[in-house]
């Protein structure tokens, strides 16, 4: 008898360790669940931003025509040529939260049409918006370059900002540019555009 004690004292041990394994694994599903839901509300949240970015991209180039995206994929500078381009470009930068590099290539081409006594305050912002360590939209240029950007930017010409503007050029080039052209939103602009133009 004390043996079958001992074996029923085991057995109420035992499944006490499995409840408590059990409701170890219920909590366990319940966190994996409500991880699953917080990354799927994560992701709806963002596909409505990158949708929509297509949408405004296609409709504010209604008037833009299949060969016209074509040449985008020839090289950056005739992507950037286009005004269009650019706006289709910077929506899929912003897609991949990489969009201060086109800012930034953009406001050293604004900056380089600005009247002299305008360079000052002009040159300030730029370098606070972008070049500066803690910059807002800090774009990605190595230390030296920051560093002879932040003089140049001091005393500032027309050209200040042109050996930055030129690295972060190479990078979206090199990186960006690629991705851009392989992904959805290029590939699907094209497209939309060459089968209304075989209607």
């Amino acid at each position: 008898m004390p043996g079958f004690f001992f074996l029923h004292s085991n057995m109420t041990e035992l499944n006490g360790k499995e409840d408590c394994k059990l409701g170890e694994g219920k909590i366990h599903k319940k966190k994996q669940k409500a991880f699953g839901a917080d990354l799927k509300n994560y992701l709806k949240s963002m596909v409505p931003h990158i949708e929509s970015a297509v949408k405004t991209s296609s409709s504010r180039n209604v008037m833009l025509s299949a060969e016209e995206v074509i040449q985008w994929s020839q090289s950056l500078e005739k992507l950037l040529a286009s005004q269009s381009g650019q706006s289709v470009f910077r929506d899929f930068l912003k897609s991949e939260f990489s969009e201060e590099n086109i800012e930034f290539w953009l406001a050293c081409e604004d900056y380089k049409k600005t009247k002299s006594d305008h360079l000052h305050s002009k040159a300030e912002r730029i370098y606070e918006e972008f070049v500066q360590s803690d910059a807002i939209k800090q774009i990605n240029i190595d230390y030296q370059m920051r560093e002879a950007t932040a003089k140049r930017a001091q005393d500032p010409t027309h050209a200040s900002f042109d050996e930055a503007q030129k690295m972060v050029y190479i990078l979206m080039e090199r990186d960006s540019y690629p991705r851009f052209l392989k992904s959805k939103t290029y590939q699907n602009l094209l497209n939309q555009l060459q089968t209304s133009t075989s209607r």
